[in-house]
């Protein structure tokens, strides 16, 4: 996949993604304040407006700094600054790359999780978006074909969503709950499985 269709995909799929603004909205609400909605829909729109604008000869390092840039600049939630970070952290592994591939994706995905556990100060089993980033960073690395790839980190990131339920919340406002978050599925794994699944319907629908 090379910039163009990089760039075409990026903003089919968060076109999608702002779709399920009010999902992630009411399970944020019922395990922190409510805000993810807001976030991921004015920071998808952001993303696609700056797409619009970068010149043709764009990297895909470049493309995916410019989506950072733009979704940390559309709000200031701390999930935000994450993405952000993880954005940017992916974009060093696509140094040389003109033309993503399955590896370059695994890649990426890994660099970003990798980022956002550290950053975040979080670990699988936390209840957070690391539970379905990291496993879904493996299926990607595992698979020979991008649509493999995709199919796979996507069925992953489903199973990871529906494990979050059973366990407690460990980071952020959701902590606060403590017990109380058992039985509740958490919004950030919910936002990154929402995500590849609107990737899926971009590539199937071109």
């Amino acid at each position: 996949m090379r910039s163009a269709e990089l760039i075409d995909t990026i903003k089919r799929s968060l076109s999608q993604l702002i779709g399920v603004a009010d999902e992630l909205r009411d399970l944020d609400q019922a395990l922190g304040d409510g805000d993810l909605g807001i976030t991921v829909s004015l920071g998808a729109a952001a993303v696609i407006e700056a797409l619009d604008t970068v010149p043709e000869d764009i990297t895909p390092a470049e493309i995916a700094r410019t989506c950072a840039k733009a979704f940390a600049n559309a709000n200031p939630s701390t999930l935000a600054a994450l993405v952000a970070g993880g954005l940017l952290a992916g974009s060093k592994t696509w140094a040389d790359v003109e033309d993503v591939d399955v590896s370059a994706a695994a890649r990426f995905v890994r660099a970003a999780g990798d980022n956002i556990a550290q950053r975040g100060k979080t670990q699988l089993g936390d209840k957070t978006i690391v539970d379905v980033i990291l496993p879904a960073a493996d299926a990607l690395s595992a698979a020979t074909t991008g649509a493999a790839g995709l199919d796979a980190a996507t069925a992953v990131a489903e199973k990871a969503v529906i494990e979050t339920r059973a366990l407690q919340s460990r980071r952020g406002r959701a902590a606060w709950l403590q017990e109380r978050s058992i039985g509740l599925q958490d919004p950030g794994a919910t936002a990154m499985w929402r995500f590849l699944q609107s990737w899926q319907q971009a590539t199937s629908s071109r």
